[in-house]
Parts: C-alpha cells; structure tokens; sequence
C-alpha cells in the first residue's frame, strides 16, 4: 500500500472516461490524496515515419481541450480535491506504466457490453493491467453516447454493496488482503471473502493444502483462512468480514459476487513470463465479467 501517493487515472478521450475520472476522484477523496489525470492523445502516423520512429498526435489543441473539460467538470463537483493534468505523446501502454510507477493507485476505463457478451477489456487497458507493479483499478461503464455527459460522470454506475476479494488458500498474498481491507474500511463497507472449499475448488487441491501446512496433515480450509485473517482483522476492526465458501469456478463465483459488490479485489503475480505478462484464468475471468470496479493487485 502506498497511502501517500496520488490517484493516477489514464484518459483515452472515449465518453466513457468521464466516468472513469469521477470513480478516480471519488476514491482519491476516500484516500485524502491528489487526484493526477494523464491523457495520451492519439496518434497518426505518417508515410514512413515509423522508420523514422516518429508520432505525430491527431490534434493535440483538441485533445488539450478535452483534458481541460474533465478536470474543470471533477473540480465543480469536488472543489476540496487537489487535481492535476498532464498530457503526454507516446506509446500508450509505456506512458501509462510510467505514471503508475509513481502513484498510489492507476485508474483505468472499459466499455461494458452486457452480461452476455461480456467485459470489453482493451487492449491497452489489459496489457497495463498485466504488467503495472502497481494496484489497478478497471471501471466498467455503462454509460453510453448520448447521454448528458456531465450527469453520467456525477453519477455513475456504484454499489454501497461490500468489498469483495478473492482468495488463494494455496498462495494467498498479504498485499492482496490488505487492499481489499483498507478498501473496505474506507467505504465504511463489508468485506466478503470468497475462497475455495476444498479439493475440487479451482486452484486449490489436496496436496496443496498439505503444502501450506508444512508437509504435515492437509488443513480445513476454514482453519486456514481463520488464520490467514486473523492478523488483519485486528488491523482494521472496523470491518465486518463474512466468508463464503465455493466449490468449482472461482472465477465464475467472483463474477456472481461482483453484481452487489462496491469492489472487487484480485491478485496477480507480480513475474513476467517468457512470452509477457501473465494475469491468470480466474483473474482473467473477473476482468472481462465482473460487473463492479476490478483492483487487480500485484503480489510477489
């Protein structure tokens, strides 16, 4: 955790960005730190001038404007919360990284297209997602053209529902439980433990419980998790903590839970694979359905 570090939110001019920027500002006043708006415009290449390694943005006046309507709109609703805005040319994915190196928390937007067709996870959005060393937090909106833009960013889509996080009993992460608990007092919100129940749990097998005991008798799930909860519930003894248990999917399970969540917390091994950044299939599965914010946490 990094309490002290502004909330970096990455704007690519889409409408839906608007909403993306109130989430970010909203959790940037719940964290009492500034609020950093960076926008990439876009950029058209000339004959050869990728040889030449040059880009060349669209029109930079134009995106300028765009990035000074969102900040003056985020200012208006939140006059209190120091804001900040930068616009930067180059390589989405490489700037956006950058700016997450240094902030607490990087905000990103993704368009949702409905239960059935799924979570419409950009390209960028994913590839930053995957290799940010940094807490990421992908917002779906449903908002769409059309609408008035300034009442779909004052009021967008949110839940007063719990913080949900999801557990590996085989690997679990304290830089994972400790987003999800410090997300979940600050909300003032219940945290919702959703881990798997046993062996035909995804992830979780027999002989990785016995693992986790040192070589010993397998461990019930419940005495483990007791155990793995313990020292952050007496952090934070604000938050009411409930347990529920799965067999199967997990990834399914946490989308289910996602529908009446504030948030949902997931982890991400902080390692780079030989052919790039790796997110996981239940993590996988809560990025592109999950109906609430998505934190994606690294961890070692």
């Amino acid at each position: 955790m990094s309490p002290n570090l502004a909330v970096v939110v990455g704007l690519d001019g889409r409408f839906e960005s608007l909403v993306t920027a109130e989430w970010a500002a909203r959790e940037a006043l719940l964290r009492g730190v500034p609020l950093r708006l960076v926008h990439v415009p876009p950029q058209s290449s000339p004959p050869y001038a990728a040889l030449a390694g040059v880009v060349v943005p669209t029109d930079p006046q134009g995106s300028e404007r765009e990035l000074d309507l969102v900040r003056a709109s985020l200012s208006g609703r939140h006059p209190g919360l120091a804001i900040t805005a930068e616009q930067i040319a180059g390589d989405t994915v490489t700037i956006l990284l950058a700016s997450a190196a240094d902030a607490g928390l990087l905000v990103l937007g993704s368009r949702g297209l409905g239960r059935t067709t799924g979570f419409l996870l950009g390209s960028v959005s994913r590839l930053v997602a995957a290799r940010a060393q940094r807490p990421v937090v992908l917002v779906r909106s449903f908002a769409r053209e059309g609408q008035d833009a300034d009442r779909a960013a004052a009021a967008p889509e949110t839940s007063d529902g719990d913080v949900v996080v999801g557990v590996d009993l085989a690997g679990p992460a304290d830089a994972v439980l400790a987003f999800a608990f410090d997300a979940a007092s600050r909300r003032g919100a219940g945290l919702r433990v959703v881990h798997g129940s046993g062996q035909e749990s995804e992830g979780i097998s027999a002989t990785e419980l016995t693992g986790v005991n040192g070589g010993g008798p397998a461990v019930a799930p419940e005495r483990l998790l007791a155990d793995l909860l313990r020292p952050w519930e007496d952090k934070f003894p604000d938050v009411s903590v409930t347990e529920q248990a799965v067999v199967g999917q997990a990834g399914s399970h946490l989308v289910d839970a996602s529908r009446t969540a504030a948030l949902l917390v997931v982890g991400r091994a902080a390692r780079h694979a030989p052919v790039g950044a790796q997110i996981g299939p239940v993590t996988e599965a809560a990025l592109h359905y999950a109906e609430s914010p998505v934190a994606l946490v690294p961890h070692d």
